[in-house]
């Protein structure tokens, strides 16, 4: 890729990344719970990949894992941002695959569940953006 693909794909993450939490927004306002979760780590992968290519000027690597993506884009995690970011990268994979959405259905249709993770996802989107605008 060239700098100025770079650039265009790195702006692309900020801006779909952005879109992605109000969807989650709108889907738990909806009462669409798992599927909500889905969109929240959605929109912190895009947010963790726009970080990587912002601060290492390359693609970012294909994975939907978050605490991996934290960590190549240079992050220093705690203890419970890990945890946290290991329980939402769970909802990706069961969100995504046929064999896990039954279970997934089952297990993350609660109201508070995914009011507590749509509330740390905002949570985390902030201080991603406030880590990324540092100079590394």
């Amino acid at each position: 890729m060239t700098p100025f693909d770079i650039q265009k794909m790195t702006k692309y993450w900020l801006t779909t990344s952005e879109k992605d939490l109000e969807v989650a927004r709108f889907l738990f306002k909806q009462k669409y719970y798992p599927q909500s979760l889905f969109f929240c780590h959605l929109c912190l992968e895009k947010m963790l990949k726009y970080g990587f290519q912002k601060r290492k000027n390359k693609t970012a690597p294909f994975t939907h894992d978050l605490k991996r993506l934290a960590g190549l884009s240079g992050l220093a995690l705690g203890k419970i941002q890990a945890e946290i970011l290991d329980n939402i990268s769970a909802f990706n994979i069961s969100g995504r695959y046929v064999e896990d959405k039954f279970e997934f259905y089952k297990k993350y249709n609660r109201q508070d569940f995914a009011q507590k993770y749509l509330r740390t996802t905002e949570s985390l989107i902030i201080w991603l953006k406030q880590e990324f605008q540092k100079k590394n």
